[in-house]
């Protein structure tokens, strides 16, 4: 196990109808917040309207900006930056899914930055000064960000989709109600699950040794994920099935799981150039990458591939270690299609003649050495490779 530190500062309210008490929360935290939340889901469940009575009457003032997209963006970014500055924001409140919690940590940020926010993403430039304090109100289980130290931007001029992390980032507040993702549609269940399962991946194939209590919490993850997404693709209403979820997806990337470990994150440099290029569902991204993925890197650490293909996706434990790898990722496979989640980059909409090796080198470009961690080192031709596998059809 490698040496580390775990700071936690968010305070985690979970439970049926805790949105509610937004505004006793938040009282003595801030004089005025911004309210940032993506579409008009929120006005039309009654979401929206719960919030602003819970923040008037604690006396809480707030401007609004919405609009935020499934990929956030650095131009609506900056946008919040400046309302921010001009009208004496001194904490933002996020209302919505990974995207918007997202896009509310980059805001947050930029308003004390003196430089330009967008250089904390490239690592042109480090971070000046504390960001406001970050709230939040999660209404799509799925990137873990209401208890991450991390963001995810795109920059529609560069074409670039990136992150940034800092431990400032965590949000000093998170309130997680399952009966709000009652009426998600099937694929954003999908997808969110999707997303954690591959938080868990980055952290859990490692090289690391004496990892034993973190794979063993890890794998726990993994298989209640699996087991609750599964149930709630035939019963969408079952609120405990989303409580599971939910609190596994918050577990999967606040970094518990990581502690002491060598960390990846190869499979999430692969998605974001997807998603910058095509616009995909990072999800659904996830879904085809890591297969291909693992397919690619499996042999230089069978052990960790094989354990998780016993305890997790439950294979026959055989002296035949292939057979249990391969097995382990077919049945991967097969849950993703069980889940209606993609096979292929063809079913992403993406063109097998794609631009492949711009994307590998794009995925590289932000690493160092230009080279992509992992129990395998993959270099930008092998990068390639990986996604030129995702164009074959599979069966599972």
């Amino acid at each position: 196990m490698n040496n580390f530190t775990y700071y936690n500062q968010t305070r985690y309210v979970f439970g049926h109808g805790e949105y509610n008490n937004i505004g006793t929360l938040l009282q003595g935290k801030c004089k005025k917040l911004l309210l940032h939340y993506g579409g008009g889901s929120i006005k039309r469940s009654g979401l929206y309207d719960a919030v602003v009575k819970a923040l008037q009457d604690a006396g809480i003032d707030f401007i609004e900006l919405g609009g935020v997209k499934p990929n956030p963006c650095l131009t609506l970014v900056r946008e919040g930056v400046e309302l921010c500055r001009n009208s004496g924001v001194d904490c933002v409140l996020a209302v919505g899914g990974g995207s918007v919690i997202d896009s509310a940590k980059a805001i947050a940020t930029g308003v004390v930055h003196e430089g330009d926010v967008w250089k904390l993403y490239t690592h042109e430039e480090t971070l000046t000064a504390t960001p406001l304090p970050v709230a939040t109100i999660l209404t799509l289980p799925a990137a873990g960000s209401e208890n991450s130290p991390n963001t995810v931007i795109s920059n529609e001029e560069t074409g670039r989709k990136l992150g940034y992390g800092h431990e400032l980032l965590r949000p000093m507040l998170s309130i997680v109600s399952p009966e709000l993702f009652l009426t998600l549609p099937p694929e954003q269940m999908a997808y969110g699950a999707c997303d954690m399962l591959c938080h868990i991946f980055e952290r859990y194939f490692t090289n690391t040794q004496d990892t034993e209590l973190t794979d063993a919490l890890c794998e726990a993850t993994m298989r209640t994920i699996m087991q609750q997404a599964s149930i709630l693709r035939h019963e969408p209403q079952n609120e405990a099935a989303w409580a599971q979820l939910a609190l596994s997806g918050t577990v999967a990337h606040n970094n518990i799981l990581g502690l002491g470990r060598e960390q990846s994150w190869t499979c999430h440099a692969l998605e974001h150039e997807l998603s910058a290029v095509y616009d995909v569902a990072h999800g659904a991204g996830l879904a085809v990458i890591v297969p291909a993925y693992f397919d690619a890197v499996w042999q230089a650490n069978p052990g960790i591939f094989a354990q998780w293909a016993v305890n997790v996706m439950g294979v026959t434990p055989s002296r035949n270690t292939e057979r249990v790898v391969k097995e382990g990722i077919q049945r991967l496979r097969a849950w993703y299609k069980e889940l209606g989640l993609p096979q292929t980059m063809q079913e992403l909409g993406i063109p097998a003649d794609a631009d492949f090796a711009a994307m590998a080198h794009g995925a590289c470009s932000v690493r160092a050495g230009g080279l992509l961690p992992g129990v395998r080192v993959l270099n930008v031709t092998e990068a390639e490779e990986v996604y030129r596998a995702c164009t074959n059809s599979v069966t599972a």
